[in-house]
């Protein structure tokens, strides 16, 4: 009979393991490195990419040689030829086609610019006035969002461009709602301050103000985060910012001269002029952008949870300070991107503005275009400054969106 199997010895627990053997290293450039593969597949994309690009280059130039086309940019020093009807630097005809160029550009940036703060203010009121608990002014937000969204805008510049030119009086019979300020078939005219070199103060005065108005705010949002206790900021930050500019112009001798326009029998002399061609597409962007804009704020502040609205009532707050104090800043997160979106398109419709006669960037270009027979360079510059506003305004509210975010703690 076979004796019993002694059991085997359980592992002593304080033996030391051996040590596993580290796992080879793979060579950066082996095909099984993931991110070797990501990087040769993205550099025989962009070689592609740039083999075709040469090919259509090169075929276009071949083309236009044949045909007998002139290409380059050197047309840029010539003379221009053209007057440009208005403009925010002085422009004459013997001036080359480069200022031409940034005179079209300044145009685009001034309407852009002007039409972005209007919209966004109306754009703000109407959003707001669509969740008003007054049937009358929700009603009435809601019949101009959705009769605006759904007319085209150049049907729209069409019909403002037909109202400031055809339905007002003319020249000689000019309305004059202020003192000063005349509005007719020509456009508006108004009074504006005689440049004097005491200004130069009153713009560091107004400096000084904006600077002041920022330490405010910083101090006012301090003090509420230690005491919970707010401070009032519109009207002190008011108060700074006029304080520091009549600083300023005392000190730069109070310059007081007005170039305040004058009517004759025939004509409205003297002042600052805007055409009805540039009247016609401020409004119609203004008022076009500001439908979608309210969308965006009506849609933002719903995104704000419904407990912050029972918390402010709880709390006391009036309707006015419960949408400034708690559901503004919240749904600013959600306004902010698609808002970005709404500020690029109002640049960009910009170009339409060459329907109604608007000296842009798009109609400078054309008659350039015209006048050289430079297609694809005049195409290009346009391309460049409308990327480079782009970016520009995507990227001032991409910093924005950073500063507006809720930051846990």
């Amino acid at each position: 009979m076979a004796a019993p199997a002694t059991p085997a010895a359980p592992p002593d627990p304080v033996a030391p393991v051996a040590p596993k053997a580290p796992p080879p290293r793979r060579s950066p450039l082996s095909w099984r490195s993931r991110a070797f593969r990501g990087w040769l597949y993205q550099g025989v994309a962009l070689a592609l990419i740039a083999l075709a690009a040469a090919y259509l280059l090169h075929n276009t130039l071949e083309n236009m040689r044949v045909r007998g086309i002139q290409s380059g940019f050197d047309f840029i020093e010539q003379p221009a030829g053209f007057a440009i009807g208005e403009s925010v630097v002085p422009f004459d005809s013997s001036e080359s086609y480069g200022k031409a160029f940034l005179v079209g550009l300044s145009n685009t940036f001034r309407v852009a610019v002007l039409g972005i703060f209007a919209a966004t203010v109306l754009g703000t009121l109407v959003g707001i006035g669509r969740l008003s608990r007054n049937t009358l002014v929700r009603s009435l937000s809601g019949a101009y969002v959705d009769g605006i969204r759904n007319v085209p805008l150049l049907l729209q510049l069409f019909i403002w461009y037909f109202v400031l030119t055809e339905k007002l009086p003319p020249i000689e019979e000019a309305l004059q709602p202020l003192p000063g300020v005349f509005f007719s078939k020509n456009g508006l005219q108004f009074p504006h301050p005689v440049w004097a070199p005491g200004h130069w103060l009153t713009l560091a005065g107004f400096a000084l103000g904006c600077a002041g108005v920022w330490a405010w705010s910083r101090y006012s949002r301090a003090r509420f985060e230690r005491t919970g206790r707010p401070l009032p900021l519109l009207l002190p930050a008011l108060a700074v910012l006029a304080l520091g500019t009549a600083l300023g112009w005392l000190a730069g001798g109070a310059p007081g001269a007005m170039d305040t326009p004058e009517k004759t029998e025939i004509n409205v002399v003297g002042g600052g002029a805007v055409t009805p061609e540039f009247l016609t597409v401020l409004v119609g962007l203004t008022v076009y952008t500001a439908a979608y804009i309210a969308e965006v704020v009506r849609g933002g502040i719903q995104a704000v949870p419904f407990g912050q609205h029972e918390a402010s009532v709880s709390l006391g707050l009036t309707r006015a300070r419960e949408l400034r104090l708690v559901q503004l800043p919240q749904a600013l997160r959600v306004i902010i991107p698609p808002m970005t979106n709404q500020y690029l398109n109002l640049t960009k419709n910009s170009s339409l503005a060459v329907a109604v006669g608007y000296p842009d960037l798009v109609s400078i270009s054309t008659t350039s275009l015209n006048q050289t027979g430079r297609a694809i360079e005049c195409i290009a510059l346009v391309m460049a400054c409308y990327l480079t506003l782009s970016l520009l305004t995507s990227a001032a509210m991409n910093w924005y969106n950073r500063r507006a975010a809720i930051r846990e703690r």
